[in-house]
């Protein structure tokens, strides 16, 4: 699988010491980006703690509480010229306590639940989505796809502690 340019801007606004490098985010964001479209891409990449995670949740979604990651899709302006913008993807949020507590509560290695969040959130980025059944089905094949090119297990199948 050739992997396309992957840009990521790493912004760190939570207290958790122990996350991903941007070089995991690159490799993670950029397997699911080369599994859909050729080309570069650029993506930011916000981890936070749960207050501003259940604050976003709020606001963009009106659900409460925070969240394990949330995706903002770019949008070119109308009008704009194509200067390369196509590149740009969005933004993800990812709340820090939340993955790592979903991972424990799960039974998995933090590694491939921040590997999923970040796979999970990008493509939605690119436009996948996961309301109705029929999505949900697409979008987790590609999910489990793309995981197990990186080597991480089916983030689906029921764990030991799940």
């Amino acid at each position: 699988m050739t992997v396309p340019a992957i840009e990521v801007v790493l912004q760190s606004a939570s207290n958790v010491d122990e996350v991903p490098d941007v070089d995991a985010f690159e490799r993670w964001i950029g397997a699911a980006v080369s599994a859909v479209r050729p080309g570069p891409a650029q993506v930011s990449v916000r981890l936070v703690d749960e207050s501003e995670s259940a604050g976003l949740n709020q606001r963009y979604r009106q659900r409460q509480g925070p969240t394990n990651v949330l995706s903002f899709p770019f949008e070119i302006p109308p009008g704009a010229q194509d200067a390369g913008l196509e590149a740009m993807l969005g933004d993800l949020v990812i709340c820090a306590p939340v993955v790592i507590r979903e991972a424990g509560a799960q039974g998995k290695p933090v590694g491939a639940h921040w590997a999923h969040m970040a796979v999970h959130g990008t493509l939605h980025l690119l436009g996948y989505d996961h309301i109705e059944p029929e999505q949900a089905r697409e979008m987790e094949t590609l999910e489990t796809k793309v995981l197990a090119a990186m080597g991480y297990a089916d983030p689906y199948l029921e764990s030991e502690n799940g």
